[in-house]
């Protein structure tokens, strides 16, 4: 009876987890584009669909109802009797058929003709396909009619979404040109970063609302205190801290092996291959070791907290922002071992300074039973109920805990939510901003989660609320969303950081 009532719940809920369907969010593209935008029409429609005993479940119940999600065998004990299979009807399977077959015999004409035509064509001239075309023929015709190819471009082909967006969005390969104004402001950041002394206030200033992405890798050392304002000590302390990184390298990279480093070296090695597993660039054997040599340094250095699983991704932003210092191209699917080792031993020692000078101010976040992330959970909560009650009156309605779904938010500092074309938007605000990283982040969560919040009131049920909230549609998210949504997240400051008891109970 229980296995009975447990087959027909995964029937009646097409929202849960085992069940076959798209899913949604930073990290994982949508099947086809074009479900995008009826993705949330999609989702109410379902939640609408009543169910019998419809009560708020908690998360233990959630929780225990899908511990068996993959174990139930539906598509054996299916009863293909039912009146949904019957309705079939044969003449349409016939015509369907007969359509299917013609479609077949026209595509095997089609490449004759093509060779003809081709044939005909001068020799000093390009035979340009169709993307439709092109995209059938890609494993066979597209290798001899292309350039011999780059190493870049031997890995993986998967949708360009350019990493590094320049101040307006660029949704698509290439650098469109240059506006007016982004030259104006590019002149005005050449001349604050070549002055003798650069003046940092003013520097943050003009980053707030974006870094032009020809001068970002500087600016970001910088901002981050890595570099001295005065230019003619700059050269002389990235000599200096490169080396005593690679000095740290030499001194404990090997103690990797010893017995009490060997839990925080396997959990690196574990963690790194799921850093952004849809971007190529990630995935490349070298780009790993990097990785692994920066997070175990920082582990070795920093006791109190050592490694914790979340630590992998803040690497990303500062090594992709370094590695577009040396290349012009979208960095996705670039081979970096086109480099020199120089060129990538300057990457490395710089995303290791800059990750740490960034966790030096949010350490609290990572050290036993991490209390930094419950305090900043309690304040997002606590500043919900007074920005939009009905929001949180929701949560407490379907038991929604703050702590499912934003302890990743303030872990992760949004990057699991987010493209990270917006992340490195959204950081150059963060390093902008005094504390960026550990108090603007909470106004910025608390303006994320109210941007969505006519989807979140369509939820009428625990499994909905947790499934939208950890898989938010931002993966076309640009410039100008990630502008908005800072912008009020600085109105929300204005209001209540210097306000506090206008948001606590």
């Amino acid at each position: 009876m229980a296995a009975e009532n447990s087959k027909q719940f995964w029937k009646r809920s097409a929202k849960l987890p085992g069940s076959i369907q798209p899913v949604y969010g930073a990290q994982h593209p949508p099947l086809d584009p074009r479900l995008t935008k009826n993705f949330i029409k999609e989702r109410s429609k379902v939640s609408t669909v009543p169910l019998k005993n419809k009560k708020a479940s908690s998360f233990h119940e959630f929780a225990r109802n899908t511990s068996d999600a993959w174990d139930i065998g539906d598509d054996e004990e299916e009863d293909f009797s039912s009146p949904s299979f019957q309705t079939l009807n044969s003449k349409v399977a016939l015509a369907t058929a007969a359509q299917v077959l013609e479609n077949h015999s026209k595509l095997r004409v089609r490449p004759e003709r093509s060779q003809s035509t081709t044939s005909e064509v001068p020799a000093g001239y390009k035979v340009i396909k169709s993307s439709s075309d092109a995209q059938l023929s890609r494993n066979s015709s597209d290798t001899c009619l292309r350039n011999p190819l780059h190493k870049q471009q031997s890995l993986p082909l998967r949708p360009i979404i350019p990493l590094v967006a320049r101040i307006s969005d660029q949704n698509a390969s290439g650098a469109p040109p240059m506006t007016v104004r982004e030259k104006t402001r590019l002149e005005k950041f050449r001349q604050l970063l070549s002055s003798h002394n650069t003046d940092l206030d003013e520097l943050r200033k003009c980053s707030w609302p974006g870094v032009p992405r020809e001068v970002r890798p500087v600016t970001w050392r910088l901002l981050s205190g890595y570099l001295p304002a005065n230019t003619e000590r700059r050269k002389l302390t990235l000599q200096r801290k490169r080396e005593e990184y690679f000095g740290f390298i030499e001194q404990y990279y090997d103690s990797r092996n010893e017995e009490h480093h060997q839990d925080t070296y396997r959990q690196i090695h574990i963690d790194i291959p799921r850093t952004n597993p849809l971007i190529p660039l990630f995935q490349q054997p070298l780009v790993q070791e990097i990785f692994e040599r920066i997070l175990f340094i920082w582990a070795i250095r920093h006791p109190a907290s050592g490694y914790v699983q979340g630590i992998n991704d803040l690497v990303t932003p500062f090594f992709v922002v370094f590695l577009s210092e040396y290349v012009e191209e979208d960095v996705e699917n670039f081979d970096v071992t086109n480099l020199s080792q120089d060129m990538l031993r300057s990457i490395e020692a710089d995303s290791f300074w800059c990750m740490s000078k960034l966790l030096d101010g949010i350490q609290d976040n990572y050290t036993f039973a991490q209390p930094g992330i419950q305090k900043k959970v309690k304040a997002l909560e606590e500043l919900v109920s007074r920005i939009d009650e009905q929001v949180h009156n929701h949560f407490r309605r379907y038991e929604v805990e703050y702590l499912q779904f934003a302890f990743r938010w303030m872990n992760n500092l949004l990057m699991r939510e987010l493209p990270l074309r917006c992340t490195i938007r959204l950081w150059d605000t963060y390093q902008s901003e005094p504390e960026g990283f550990s108090h603007f982040h909470l106004y910025v969560c608390a303006a994320f989660l109210i941007k969505w919040r006519k989807e979140i009131l369509d939820e009428e049920d625990f499994q909905g609320l947790l499934m939208l909230l950890q898989n938010l549609p931002t993966i076309h998210w640009g410039n100008e969303e990630i502008g908005l949504l800072l912008a009020e997240a600085y109105r929300l400051k204005y209001m209540f950081a210097d306000a506090p008891n206008h948001y606590r109970r």
